[in-house]
C-alpha cells in the first residue's frame, strides 16, 4: 500500500513540478532546512548533513516533502538523539530498480552512488554533460577513450558529443539537445566549455530570460531562422552550439550494445534521425530548461559531411591501405617527374648548346 501511494505522490509531484517546486520546498521544508540549508551543520556531523535549498527546492523530491523519505522523524529532532531513518529508493522506484538490477552495473553500484536524492532531477532537466560527469566518478575518462579507440575512430570527439547512456541503454529514438559553448575570455584559442547560468544571463540584460538570447520572440519554439542567426551571431563572440544525441526515453538498461559498433547506426540512419531538437538553456540550480526546436532544423544547421573518403575514418584496413597507395600514387608522378629532370639538367645544357 505504502508504494502504491508513493508513486501517486511521485506522479503529481513529476506533473506540478513546474509550477510548485520552490514554493513547496519553502511551505512543507522550511523547518528541515533551518539548519540543513546552514553550512554550519557540516561543523556538526559533517558534509553529508547540508543539502543546498536551491538544489534540493528544484527537485520533485522536495514536492513530497522531507518527512516523506524520512518518516521516522520526531517533532523533537535535533534534541531527541534519534537518527531519522532512511526510505528505500525501491520503495517509489520498484520498476527501475528491478530494470536496473538486471543490468551490467545492477552488482556493482547502488543508486546513490550515481543519484543524491537531495539533487536529483528529471531527465528532461539534465544535461548530456552532467549526465556524463556521473560515469566519470567510475570511469576515468582517459582510460574511456582508450578502451574505445580501439574500435571507434575519433573516440575522444564521440565522447564529447554522446552521452555514455546513448550507447550503453536501450531507446527506440534518439533526440538532439544543444547547449551554448563559449570560450575563456581573452583566449581565442582555448577550449570551449559549457557556459553557465550568470555567463549567459549577462548577455541577456533586459530582462534576464536567457532563453531569449535564441527564441527572439519569446513563443517557446526556437525557428530555424532565430537559430541561423543565433549560430552566425556566436561565431564572432567566441560561441558555438553544440549538440549531443541523447535517447529520447532514458532507462537503467546498462549493457554493451554491439548495434552502436556498426558507423551506420548513427551515420545512415535515414531522413528521420535527428529531427528532433532541442536548446538547454542553464537554470540558476545548475539544471537546464529545453527550448524545442523548429523540426527538421537541425539538419539544416550542422555542416555537412565532406564528400571524399578520409584516411582513417573507417574501421577496414584494406580501404585505408587503398587510400594511402592511392595518395602515394599521385605524389609519385610529380615527385618522380622533378628528379628526372633534376637529373638529366647536363644533358638538356649540351642538347640546347
Amino acid at each position: 500500500m505504502k508504494m502504491e501511494v508513493c508513486n501517486v505522490i511521485l506522479c503529481l509531484a513529476v506533473l506540478m513540478a513546474p509550477a510548485g517546486a520552490a514554493s513547496a520546498a519553502g511551505t512543507d521544508n522550511s523547518g528541515c532546512l533551518t539548519c540543513h540549508g546552514n553550512r554550519e551543520i557540516v561543523k556538526k556531523g559533517g558534509e553529508r548533513l547540508y543539502l543546498e535549498a536551491g538544489k534540493f527546492a528544484s527537485t520533485t523530491h522536495a514536492l513530497i516533502g522531507c518527512t516523506s523519505c524520512h518518516d521516522s522523524v520526531t517533532a523533537a529532532h535535533p534534541r531527541d538523539g534519534s537518527r531519522p531513518s532512511k526510505a528505500r529508493c525501491k520503495e517509489c522506484h520498484a520498476p527501475i530498480q528491478a530494470e536496473y538490477a538486471a543490468s551490467l552495473h545492477g552488482s556493482k553500484a547502488i543508486c546513490n552512488d550515481c543519484h543524491n536524492p537531495h539533487e536529483v532531477k528529471p531527465a528532461i532537466a539534465v544535461s548530456g554533460e552532467y549526465l556524463n560527469s556521473k560515469c566519470a566518478k567510475c570511469h576515468d575518462k582517459s582510460k574511456t577513450i582508450k578502451s574505445h579507440a580501439k574500435w571507434l575512430t575519433q573516440a575522444d570527439l564521440h565522447l564529447e558529443a554522446l552521452p555514455c547512456i546513448t550507447c550503453h541503454t536501450g531507446s527506440k529514438n534518439y533526440v538532439i539537445n544543444m547547449t551554448i559553448e563559449n570560450k575563456k575570455p581573452g583566449d581565442p584559442y582555448g577550449e570551449f566549455k559549457t557556459a553557465d547560468y550568470g555567463e549567459l544571463s549577462a548577455l541577456q540584460p533586459k530582462n534576464g530570460d536567457i532563453n531569449r538570447l535564441i527564441d527572439k520572440n519569446g513563443d517557446g519554439i526556437i525557428s530555424l531562422a532565430e537559430l541561423r542567426e543565433f549560430n552566425y551571431e556566436a561565431r564572432g563572440k567566441g560561441m558555438r552550439l553544440w549538440g549531443m544525441m541523447t535517447p529520447e526515453v532514458l532507462t537503467h538498461t546498462y549493457q554493451i550494445n554491439e548495434k552502436c559498433w556498426d558507423c551506420s547506426y548513427c551515420h545512415a540512419s535515414g531522413p528521420k534521425a535527428m529531427q528532433t531538437s532541442y536548446v538547454e538553456f542553464p537554470d540558476r540550480n545548475g539544471g537546464v530548461t529545453r527550448v524545442a526546436v523548429e523540426k527538421g532544423a537541425i539538419l539544416d544547421i550542422l555542416y555537412g559531411t565532406p564528400d571524399f573518403y578520409m584516411l582513417g575514418t573507417t574501421r577496414s584496413t584494406a580501404l585505408n591501405i587503398i587510400g594511402a597507395l592511392i595518395i602515394a600514387g599521385g605524389m609519385m608522378m610529380p615527385i618522380g617527374h622533378g628528379t628526372l629532370r633534376f637529373l638529366t639538367r647536363k644533358n638538356r645544357k649540351e642538347h640546347e648548346s
